[in-house]
């Protein structure tokens, strides 16, 4: 079989280890930096490890998708792929490390207030201390309990917060991190005992608009928000109105409905917030390219000996 490799961020070491895998499961395998290098002769390709939409759209023999990724929701458009058969994997569990990290990162940058002490310093002023909050005894929501919820929940259990409640779909979670579990019908009645809310969903029918108007409403005052699922969770102008008029204490958007975040919109000049370009995931980090590389790896294997995905996307779901 005939496998593309189209990624920018790999290192020799990871071409090496997918070139010797290939080889020994009889595959012959092309690498490329960008779509546009892939030569025509090659849109025949049975395995796809990257991203090239005009492939996937026009090819009726590609077998299987792999997305160096966790969010498929822009691929289950109907009719998306030429081959409705094919089988789509995605990186959900390589990005929890980098994505927690920046989720305990930004909210401490709130809490402490290090955004405003960094733009005060900028500027040459030595200003007094200010109140500021903590994590430890703080009440920490965790709005969607997969991979990176629980890495984040996990990572903040360290600062001694007074709970860490989970909310998902099926309100359930294997972990003992959290001091309980709730499905996302009972959201209502945590919110107003939520000090710091994360939220880490895919885009999906049923989390779309979850934070809305309403439910803003039901956070206490001054709490926090930190949003690094998709920016389709959260009624933007809603949150842009608490955070202006002070009901929300601070928010940290990694995501957004439009991306990039177009030049003028009212979010660019929104108090107490924390803006990041969707840079908390990707395979910046040398622990995420590894495990990336190694999920594609021990599926390839899989595919090859006809065992299921471990890796495969629920198209039902979304996830």
């Amino acid at each position: 079989m005939k496998i593309l490799v189209i990624n920018n961020m790999l290192e020799q070491k990871h071409l090496n280890q997918i070139k010797s895998a290939a080889t020994a499961l009889s595959h012959e395998v092309f690498f490329y930096t960008a779509e546009s290098e892939i030569p025509q002769l090659n849109f025949d390709a049975d395995i796809i490890y990257g991203f090239a939409p005009s492939i996937v759209k026009t090819s009726k023999k590609l077998k299987w998708l792999c997305v160096p990724w966790a969010g498929v929701d822009s691929l289950m458009t109907p009719g998306y792929f030429a081959n409705e058969d094919c089988l789509l994997t995605n990186a959900a569990g390589a990005y929890g490390v980098s994505i927690a990290e920046h989720m305990i990162a930004t909210s401490l940058v709130m809490m402490r207030r290090l955004n405003e002490f960094l733009e005060e310093t900028r500027n040459g002023q030595w200003l007094k201390p200010r109140p500021q909050r903590s994590l430890k005894d703080c009440r920490i929501t965790v709005l969607g309990t997969g991979d990176i919820g629980t890495t984040f929940a996990t990572r903040a259990r360290a600062f001694e917060p007074e709970s860490i409640i989970g909310v998902c779909r099926s309100g359930k979670s294997s972990s003992t991190v959290y001091d309980k579990v709730l499905p996302v019908s009972e959201l209502d009645s945590i919110l107003p005992e939520t000090d710091l809310l994360a939220m880490s969903l895919p885009s999906t029918p049923e989390t779309r608009g979850i934070l809305s108007r309403e439910r803003l409403a039901l956070l206490p005052q001054g709490a926090y928000i930190v949003n690094v699922g998709r920016g389709s969770a959260i009624d933007e102008d809603a949150l842009a109105d608490a955070l202006d008029k002070g009901q929300i204490a601070g928010a940290a958007l990694d995501v957004f409905q439009t991306e990039p975040l177009p030049q003028g919109h009212r979010l660019w000049k929104t108090k107490n917030l924390l803006i990041t370009p969707h840079v908390a995931g990707n395979m910046t980090l040398a622990h995420t390219r590894d495990k990336n590389v190694q999920m594609f790896l021990t599926d390839l294997k899989n595919f090859t000996e006809g065992k299921p995905l471990t890796y495969l996307v629920d198209r039902k779901l979304g996830y």
